[in-house]
């Protein structure tokens, strides 16, 4: 019903993605958007409000809390009351408000690693120390190490006040489980912590078998001690529309993050509300239709890179992002920078240094399967080129 095959030229556009690599033969897999258009009826109240034609100040956010609620519910039975909702331009604004409005100058932020920088750079904005813990890797499986993570608390010079979970984790494409948030949410207990969770990629959830869980719904206490970050921006691809949103519960939390926000954002823009409600409410089988083409995406670059055994890939339980360790590659071939040996061969990925994690790489498979098979034939050859050498 939906043709995500059809290809959008973005080159020309004011694409973050594509204008990286302007007059360039590289395609961009990196920064988290996806190349399809947003869904039928985002476009379609998209062209409701430019058809309006009056672009004056907006307050009309208050009947869309209804729908988010409602959303909510419906997709992971959390229910949650309209008046927890805290409208942000962002996700990244989110993280940075929460370090400074959930922590104090003399408290430590914690997060694992290797995670979405902002995750590293937020606690710093703020004049806050990050505590970072690195997360073990186990056959494939990502899980947080809590031995590291106990011993430096003890070694800690400043006691952590904020814990900033990514849930489903970016960029190792981790849907943690019921079990894990549970005994993160003891550890959050037994240290006094609060956790700001974003689940910016909550929906794009790529194993059938599972559904996601928000860290705030797993219980009255987990709910008392988080705030939770969302947005409709990576599922429907209209993060250029700045409409996210904090949820909740604990007024205290949500007081203190709403007055360090003061004065510094005015209300949303008119466009990225539509947006936002249409996504809630109208594109369920257009989401449906895309979650079944990025698992297609994903297999075909787990067939096409799994024999290429100095690779090792993690294969996403979410998100459009496949995390790529090449640390065993680069020692063989002596590559300096894998990001950079594969942007010379025409294919630009983010780079694991980023992401606290040299060695690796991140694929954004969120495009047409022209270009990511494109892109893939150009890593291949690239692999072959190092092996015939």
């Amino acid at each position: 019903m939906y043709d995500f095959d059809k290809i959008t030229d973005r080159k020309h556009s004011y694409s973050k993605k594509w204008r990286k690599y302007a007059g360039k033969d590289i395609l961009p897999l990196w920064v988290a958007d996806m190349d399809f258009p947003a869904p039928p009826a985002v476009l379609a109240a998209l062209q409701g409000t430019l058809d309006h034609g009056v672009f004056g100040y907006s307050m009309h956010q208050e009947e869309v809390r209804r729908d988010i609620v409602d959303y909510l519910q419906r997709e992971y039975n959390w229910g949650v009351a309209e008046k927890d909702i805290i409208w942000l331009p962002g996700l990244v604004c989110g993280l940075n408000l929460a370090s400074q409005a959930l922590s104090d100058v003399d408290q430590a932020i914690i997060t694992a690693t290797p995670i979405y920088p902002p995750f590293m750079s937020a606690p710093l904005n703020a004049g806050r120390e990050l505590l970072k813990t690195p997360l073990l890797e186990v056959n494939g499986d990502w899980r947080w190490n809590w031995d590291d993570l106990e011993k430096q608390l003890a070694a800690a010079r400043i006691k952590p006040k904020l814990l900033l979970l990514c849930n489903p984790h970016n960029p190792v494409g981790k849907m943690w489980t019921r079990e894990e948030l549970e005994q993160l949410l003891e550890f959050a207990i037994r240290h006094d912590l609060v956790v700001c969770s974003d689940e910016i990629h909550c929906d794009l959830i790529l194993d059938e078998s599972r559904k996601h869980i928000p860290f705030a719904s797993i219980s009255k206490e987990a709910a008392e001690r988080s705030i939770t970050l969302m947005a409709p921006s990576k599922t429907y691809n209209v993060a250029g529309l700045n409409c996210s949103f904090a949820i909740a519960t604990n007024p205290l939390i949500r007081n203190k993050f709403a007055k360090i926000m003061r004065g510094l954002f005015g209300d949303l823009n008119s466009f990225g509300v539509a947006a936002c409600q249409a996504a809630y409410n109208e594109c369920d089988d257009w989401k449906k239709e895309l979650l079944i083409y990025l698992r297609a995406n994903r297999d075909l670059i787990v067939q096409i890179l799994t024999p290429y055994t100095d690779l090792q890939l993690s294969i996403p339980e979410a998100t459009y992002l496949l995390w790529i360790d090449g640390r065993k590659l680069c020692t063989k071939y002596k590559i300096d920078n894998l990001q950079q040996f594969f942007e010379q061969a025409g294919v630009g990925l983010s780079d694991g240094a980023e992401f606290d994690l040299p060695g690796f790489v991140r694929l954004n498979f969120g495009t047409s399967r022209v270009t990511l098979t494109q892109a893939l034939e150009r890593m291949v050859t690239a692999l072959d080129q190092l092996t015939a050498s």
